[in-house]
């Protein structure tokens, strides 16, 4: 492989990087705040031994955080008011990262 290959390949990965950090959060706040609300559990500890656990709401939480519904954030989980800020964090972070490496490799 070439230089000039190694470095377009390079570019693709972090466009597509950028792209995906990009799209998800669009795509959380373009869907309904109740989008997971229904549906069975997908939790191991209510699956196995029907209890919930700590995380139990939390995806659901999240949303409805996304779309500024306190009350049913609240009442799904309320450790989602720790847990979205940190992940607001987390994906900023990243996102920063994605943007300095393609910043970098168009240099």
């Amino acid at each position: 492989m070439t230089q000039n290959s190694s470095q377009t390949r390079k570019k693709g990965l972090i466009w597509l990087r950028l792209g995906v950090l990009i799209v998800i959060p669009i795509v959380l706040m373009v869907l309904p705040a109740g989008y997971f609300d229904k549906g069975r559990p997908m939790c191991l500890s209510i699956l196995l031994f029907n209890q919930e656990c700590y995380g139990c709401g939390m995806t659901r939480s999240i949303m409805h955080l996304i779309h500024l519904e306190w009350e049913d954030a609240l009442y799904y989980n309320p450790l989602g008011f720790v847990v979205f800020p940190l992940l607001a964090f987390v994906w900023l972070r990243w996102f920063l990262q994605a943007y300095q490496d393609y910043r970098t490799a168009i240099a």
